[in-house]
């Protein structure tokens, strides 16, 4: 089943952020652009170089509106213990959600059911607090942050400019499309 329009549950959960500790409702996500970024655990191999490339990216993403939240099944104090111990980890300076139950990851459908883990899943929510973009990858495939961010812009395009379309590889400043109506219906 498609994720796409689906609006984000009520949740309240604990994050490690700019070296504390702190409350992320749905609340705050809404009325902007947000990037929910799951992945399987703290002190993993893959999951490092994808928050990695995420914290290089992310005032690109601020500048663009959007806020990134990072989403794993390990709590807080976790999340702290590894910016604690790692060099990489420690350039994050977005939120890092810590969802211990999976009440996140169940609501996202990227829970892994009896592992207690998160599937790679990264979700463009928009400012009503709707997904409107999404992929899921195995666990040992990372992603890249240039990528989302491009979909991010595509998503905020196509909401301020809802008679166009963004075709493969736009970018903002690229020529978009615009369907004519006896096509609209196969979108």
């Amino acid at each position: 089943m498609s994720m796409i329009q689906k609006e984000v549950s009520d949740f309240s959960v604990n994050a490690f952020y700019n070296n504390n500790f702190k409350t992320i409702t749905k609340a705050d996500i809404l009325g902007k652009w947000s990037v929910f970024f799951f992945y399987p655990a703290d002190f993993t191999f893959v999951c490092p170089t994808e928050l990695e490339d995420l914290a290089n990216k992310y005032d690109d993403f601020k500048a663009a509106g959007c806020e990134i939240y990072s989403v794993s099944c390990d709590t807080h104090f976790v999340h702290k213990a590894w910016h604690d111990v790692s060099k990489t980890i420690q350039k994050i300076r977005y939120p890092m959600l810590a969802d211990p139950t999976g009440a996140l990851a169940r609501d996202f459908g990227v829970l892994i059911e009896g592992q207690g883990l998160a599937e790679r899943g990264d979700f463009i929510i928009n400012p009503e607090g709707k997904i409107v973009a999404y992929e899921v990858v195995a666990g040992n495939v990372g992603r890249n942050a240039d990528e989302l961010f491009r979909r991010v812009q595509a998503s905020q395009f196509v909401a301020e400019h809802g008679d166009q379309v963004c075709p493969a590889k736009w970018k903002p400043g690229a020529e978009t499309l615009k369907p004519s109506l006896d096509l609209v219906g196969l979108l």
